[in-house]
């Protein structure tokens, strides 16, 4: 009879424990971050004040959903991005092109997921304003508060300067609602903020002159309130 050790039961049992505990943890992080994307939606649909809490309970669902399916895709591309460095290392030219065929294609189903979440939230019975909220709320409400510093900025803008911007920067929370985080959101905003102030100049506004008048007449605002 085959006799077993203390050390091969102990390596035996190390075997089967460590891909548990290696299970368990996962299960543990996927749970963890179910809950934080879920409070930071139900923060988000908190200020629609919606007077049905079925409603803002199944609305909060999709939103949650939302960032889940978000985080899944650059979840992949980034273990895809990963293999890729591996499997070309030493090949740059390769490895260029094998990653930005990755980005092409996580673009693509960004790209498709975007409309499908648009129409899930009209679905569960939004209005277009609520659903400009919730994109705000996605955002940290970029959009209106860069809105607001360009109408207090440029009070001489025009109507049509005014559309303008402001469509650009309707733009911009589009493409920063599918960013993977709030450095990425920003940046979104910093590049069409570059696409506004590129505008601006070639109609002859001086941002540099403006913003600081506008910091000093802020400035004096507070002042004349103490």
């Amino acid at each position: 009879m085959m006799r077993i050790t203390f050390g091969v039961l102990m390596t035996l049992l190390l075997a089967y424990v460590n891909p548990v505990k290696a299970q368990d943890a996962a299960v543990a992080k996927e749970l963890a971050y179910r809950k934080v994307v879920f409070d930071r939606s139900a923060k988000i649909v908190k200020g629609l004040n919606l007077s049905d809490s079925t409603q803002a309970l199944a609305v909060t669902n999709v939103v949650a959903k939302q960032y889940q399916d978000l985080n899944d895709i650059y979840v992949i591309r980034d273990s895809r991005k990963q293999a890729i460095k591996a499997e070309t290392a030493g090949n740059k030219e390769a490895a260029d092109a094998q990653l930005k065929k990755l980005e092409e294609e996580t673009a693509v189903k960004i790209d498709k997921l975007h409309p499908q979440y648009l129409e899930r939230l009209s679905k569960a019975g939004l209005n277009a304003q609520q659903i400009d909220a919730i994109k705000n709320g996605m955002t940290y409400n970029v959009l209106n508060v860069t809105m607001n510093a360009y109408n207090k900025m440029l009070p001489n803008l025009t109507d049509a300067q005014r559309t303008q911007i402001l469509a650009w920067l309707t733009e911009a929370r589009e493409r920063a609602m599918d960013a993977e985080s709030s450095q990425k959101k920003h940046a979104w905003f910093g590049k069409y903020k570059g696409r506004v102030n590129n505008y601006l100049a070639a109609a002859g506004i001086d941002m540099k002159k403006e913003e600081a008048a506008w910091l000093a007449r802020e400035k004096e605002a507070k002042s004349n309130m103490q």
